[in-house]
């Protein structure tokens, strides 16, 4: 598996011809480097995160059960498929509404929804997963202008967000909340139009590291599809790892992968750690082959950088 760079938010530019700079290895035990064995580099990254890799959640569900006394919000249904998310517009009762008829290439507007149920009702109630209540991805169909928001949500059960899309066609807005009640999450998916001449722009080419504002991120690990893998993320800066990660959504790093074709969303989150480390473990299920595009967050001295991986399963 192979990957590729992006920067953050509106994640248009890439590394052309960038070296190789390896992972930075730290004081201590030896770091096993990406052309290590599997098992060595698992062995290493032990090491390194004290703990045991798990496997992650599947569509970012890795929240907390919701209490079973609650009553199942009105028109709520069990979300038991395991299958990508986000390809929809309405599922288990629930419809993603847009409020908003188009957005304006490079120029700020507000983006806002509601969530409605099978009567046309808004739903107001939602519990925090992953430290909020609503997550809204937002990318383009060529898989650009990644962006990673979350709305306010008003009394009537309106979300908005101020956004600014990168380019011209149509952009893809993925919800993904839980409401109260329900047995699990939902993610739903509609294109926002984005006026204007569009153009596809290519998928950036597959590389294993990246660099995003003087990091060094290296993805580790092969996708199979449709197998539970284990993936890990490594973070470098001037030659030396990134011990000292800030939680970010709860967690010490955050993975959205999205496939080329259809933009199927898989949400996943890392291993439980109770501390920072400079590697982070994904636990990822792929569904079936195809070309992915992977989006790692990362917080670090208070901001938040997306690296971005093209991969081939």
């Amino acid at each position: 598996m192979t990957a590729t760079s992006q920067h953050p938010a509106a994640v248009t530019d890439t590394v052309e011809g960038a070296s190789q700079p390896g992972r930075p290895r730290p004081d201590g035990p030896l770091v096993a480097q990406p052309g290590a064995g599997r098992g060595a580099r698992y062995a290493a990254a032990a090491l390194v995160l004290g703990l045991t890799l798990t496997v992650g959640f599947f569509a970012g569900r890795a929240g907390t059960d919701a209490d079973p006394s609650r009553p199942a919000a009105a028109g709520a249904g069990a979300h038991t498929n395991h299958g990508p998310g986000g390809l929809e517009v309405s599922r288990d009762g629930w419809t993603l509404a847009l409020d908003t008829p188009d957005l304006t290439a490079g120029k700020p507007g507000e983006l806002a929804f509601r969530i409605t149920d099978s009567a046309g009702a808004a739903l107001t109630t939602f519990q925090e997963n992953h430290e909020r209540r609503m997550h809204l991805i937002l990318v383009g169909r060529d898989l650009t202008g990644y962006q990673h928001v979350h709305p306010e949500m008003s009394p009537d059960g309106t979300w908005r967000v101020m956004v600014t899309p990168t380019a011209p066609g149509p952009l893809r807005a993925i919800a993904d909340f839980w409401p109260v009640g329900a047995p699990a999450g939902v993610t739903l998916g509609v294109d926002v139009p984005v006026p204007g001449r569009y153009a596809a722009a290519p998928l950036v080419e597959p590389e294993e590291t990246v660099v995003v504002d003087g990091y060094t991120i290296t993805l580790d690990g092969g996708l199979r599809a449709g197998e539970s893998n284990q993936v890990l993320v490594w973070l470098g800066r001037d030659g030396r790892p990134v011990p000292d990660l800030q939680r970010h959504l709860g967690a010490y790093g955050h993975l959205v992968a999205l496939r080329q074709g259809d933009v199927a969303y898989l949400h996943v989150h890392p291993a439980a750690a109770s501390q920072p480390s400079s590697v982070v473990a994904f636990g990822v299920t792929v569904p079936a082959a195809g070309t992915y595009r992977l989006f790692f967050e990362f917080r670090h001295l208070d901001e938040v950088r997306v690296a971005a991986f093209t991969v081939v399963v």
